[in-house]
């Protein structure tokens, strides 16, 4: 467009000189003398000057004092030598001053130029600076390079990276030579696309060894070149350059700027422009790839600390989830667990560590193995919950401790967690909750709306000194028990009231299943995009009926083994298991033995038949009874080593009137 205008300017310019001429010829051919004409053509060259390059002012110049002085030195020879002279000599003084004016002024437009180019220049890092490393994404860190060099810097921008780069993983190729294998992150064009083949995004690219791509990844170095046709001419796309993306002494990957053929070359100032956008670019790619990493880590240590599968219960029909939010700081500390208890009974719990990372994770390990640990040991919820007070505070005084030795870590006063745990028994329908700190639990009757459960909060762990309170109700046959984590509440950002009447309203639609209930909150709730962790129980209750659970009391007297032996071998006759009969009766024997013999009364035996059989005799004492091996000579000591080698599980749980030792047979 430039070089057009131009064009047009210099033949108006010529054809002005010509018809100006012309005119001067004509009127001296004629004999009439115009007064001050001659004065005229000295403007053509100044013209001349202040509107085109040198080489055609110079031509204009040169063209107007030949015509004058073809005019005035031929056509006029009335005309005094003197006066000759004097009118040549005016145009050549012209010529001389548009010279100089067309110097000055291609001298001030390289300046203006230049520091109009430096402005854009300068205007182009500021963007780059602005729009590039807005995430943490090596993708779309990528794609943000390639859009900000698009148009303002080239017509077309590739950006490859190493795969090792896109999986968060360290370099542990070293140097590299030959062909060099990356993958197209991202790809953008102007109005004007390239011509040829080009690889899409997402698809890995061959760099052969002597490419501009190739050496500028071997030597760190910005490498421009030119991108002849097949016939030897420059091609539409005749200028490249290739900018290693480097950063902490590691190079990532590699952008490759291409400009078409009505733009300028690459020339150095753009090379340096290039190298600061690339470097800038590389440093928020390698911390994407840390936080990759980082967060890959955290999520196989969180996936590897929570439940794989949900296990089988005959107490509850159980579904599970855990969502991981796309964060910056990592995934968080949510986690949830389903335990089976004795009794056929069940424990659910979820929970929260304060923080994210890898921090938060490992916390949620600790604290979950805790739980199944004094699960196993059938402590009630508030007890429980007060154990879990108890260690959390331990381990904040532990890095109190690091912190002061010059460890690093998490700061010990970010140490908290909230939790939830629930105990469901199927034989009497009934559950015992308690939490800490954690939103109440949702519990929808059958037939009715969902309602929240008014459990006492009680502070959340780590603060200490404050009691947990335990609250048991009654829930019939087929009830549903959602227990969350506050993720799931806060998906929405509308706060946590409205995110509990949003739970509340997707509970109360009726579903088939516990696991169509999960699916179906989170749609409603969450969506594809979670703003923090969710980690989501439901449980649809079952009940042990008559036929699944016998029970009698025995009077404390060792002759009443006998009865109950029997008793117990006519119940599992009539439950079919008679070949389990034989080994279930010693168990029994040895139980009901221990407890009249050691224990106080009353004495009660109870067998739940569910994909166990299990034994439970309970007794008025709170002693409970330690396995060991007997000496040779001992004539007591036996009968819990042989309950412990007939069972599959055994164990003792402590009441508020005595205690029960159980024991479970595989069926």
């Amino acid at each position: 467009m430039h070089s057009t205008r131009l064009g047009r300017r210099f033949a108006v310019l010529v054809l002005s000189v010509a018809l100006f001429s012309g005119l001067q010829a004509a009127l001296a051919l004629a004999d009439i003398r115009v007064m001050g004409l001659p004065e005229y053509s000295v403007l053509l060259p100044v013209v001349a000057g202040a509107l085109l390059p040198l080489r055609q002012t110079l031509a204009v110049g040169l063209l107007n004092l030949a015509a004058i002085s073809v005019v005035y030195g031929g056509l006029r020879p009335d005309i005094g030598l003197a006066g000759q002279l004097t009118v040549v000599a005016a145009p050549a003084v012209a010529l001389g001053l548009g010279m100089a004016v067309c110097r000055v002024r291609l001298s001030r437009e390289r300046r203006l130029e230049r520091v109009m180019i430096a402005r854009d220049r300068l205007g182009l890092l500021s963007e780059a600076g602005r729009r590039v490393g807005s995430t943490l994404s090596v993708t779309r860190t990528a794609e943000e390079l390639a859009d900000v060099a698009v148009h303002g810097f080239a017509d077309h921008a590739a950006v490859d990276i190493f795969d090792w780069v896109l999986r968060g993983e360290d370099d542990t190729a070293g140097p590299r030579a030959g062909d060099m294998t990356l993958r197209r992150t991202a790809s953008r064009s102007g109005p004007e696309p390239l011509t040829g083949p080009t690889a899409e995004p997402g698809e890995p690219v061959i760099h052969p060894q002597g490419s501009a791509p190739a050496r500028a990844l071997t030597t760190g170095e910005p490498v421009p070149a030119r991108a002849p046709s097949a016939a030897g001419a420059a091609s539409p796309a005749d200028s490249t350059l290739a900018v290693p993306l480097r950063a902490r002494g590691v190079t990532v990957g590699v952008a490759h700027f291409t400009r078409t053929g009505h733009r300028a070359a690459f020339d150095a100032d753009d090379v340096l422009l290039a190298r600061e956008i690339g470097a800038r670019a590389a440093v928020f790619v390698d911390n994407a790839r840390r936080y990759t990493r980082e967060r890959d880590t955290s999520l196989a240590l969180q996936q590897s600390l929570l439940p794989q599968v949900a296990a089988e219960q005959s107490a509850v029909s159980a579904a599970t989830r855990y969502l991981a939010a796309d964060s910056r700081a990592g995934v968080g500390g949510d986690w949830f667990d389903v335990i089976p208890l004795s009794g056929a009974r069940v424990a659910m719990v979820v929970g929260d560590v304060v923080g994210r990372g890898l921090h938060a994770s490992a916390t949620m390990g600790r604290l979950r193995a805790a739980v199944r640990t004094l699960a196993d040991i059938d402590l009630p919820p508030d007890e429980l919950l007060t154990h879990l007070d108890d260690l959390i505070i331990r381990l904040g005084t532990d890095m109190e401790r690091a912190q002061a030795a010059g460890h690093g870590g998490a700061r010990a006063g970010e140490l908290a967690a909230t939790c939830l745990y629930m105990i469901y028994d199927p034989v009497s329908r009934s559950c015992t909750a308690a939490r800490a700190g954690h939103p109440p639990p949702a519990l929808v009757r059958p037939g009715a709306p969902a309602e929240y459960l008014d459990i006492p909060a009680g502070p959340p762990l780590g603060v200490g000194g404050l009691p947990f309170e335990t609250v048991q109700l009654d829930v019939p046959e087929g009830s549903l028990l959602a227990l969350y984590t506050d993720g799931l509440l806060a998906s929405a950002g509308d706060g946590l009231e409205v995110g509990l009447e949003r739970l509340r309203k997707a509970l109360s639609e009726p579903v088939a299943s516990a696991e169509d209930a999960c699916d179906h909150v989170l749609d409603l709730l969450v969506g594809d995009a979670p703003r923090d962790d969710v980690a989501l129980v439901v449980a649809r209750t079952r009940e042990l009926g008559a036929d699944h659970v016998a029970a009698w009391d025995v009077s404390p007297d060792l002759a009443e083994v006998a009865r109950v032996r029997d008793l117990a071998s006519r119940r599992l006759a009539g439950w079919g298991l008679e070949e389990q009969a034989f080994t279930a009766e010693v168990v029994i024997s040895e139980l009901v033995t221990n407890a009249v013999r050691y224990g106080t009364g009353p004495v009660h035996l109870r067998l739940i038949r569910q994909d166990t059989l299990i034994m439970e005799v309970s007794d008025g004492s709170n002693t409970a009874p330690h396995l060991r091996r007997a000496r040779v000579f001992d004539e007591g000591g036996r009968g819990l080593f042989i309950v412990a080698h007939l069972a599959e599980r055994w164990g003792t749980r402590q009441r508020p009137d005595g205690k029960t030792i159980w024991a479970e047979l595989a069926l």
